[in-house]
């Protein structure tokens, strides 16, 4: 089968994370935040793990005086990505009657 399954994708969050970089350069924090409508401490996790794995980047810096902390996918985080939705379409296709 191609494409291959990555447990880092299994979370909605961390898929829907993803599924925001692919199409977008960057992402901040507050952004992500109301898109998903998730909490702090639950997208900050989402976000460190995506992290830990290489698949995403984090750029801090400051608008005025505010810090800001954008994100963005990395070649690995994307190749890692769509070899994943490779692997579902497949999966969906094989089921097909």
């Amino acid at each position: 089968m191609k494409g291959t399954y990555d447990k880092a994708f299994e979370n909605v969050v961390r898929l829907r994370i993803m599924s925001i970089l692919m199409v977008n350069e960057q992402f901040d924090f507050n952004s992500f935040k109301e898109l998903l409508d998730v909490t702090d401490g639950n997208l900050a996790s989402h976000l460190r793990n995506l992290e830990n794995q290489g698949y995403i980047q984090v750029e801090k810096s400051f608008v005025g005086r505010k810090p800001q902390t954008n994100y963005s996918a990395t070649q690995e985080g994307k190749s890692a990505f769509q070899s994943h939705l490779e692997f579902l379409e497949n999966l969906i296709n094989q089921n097909k009657t």
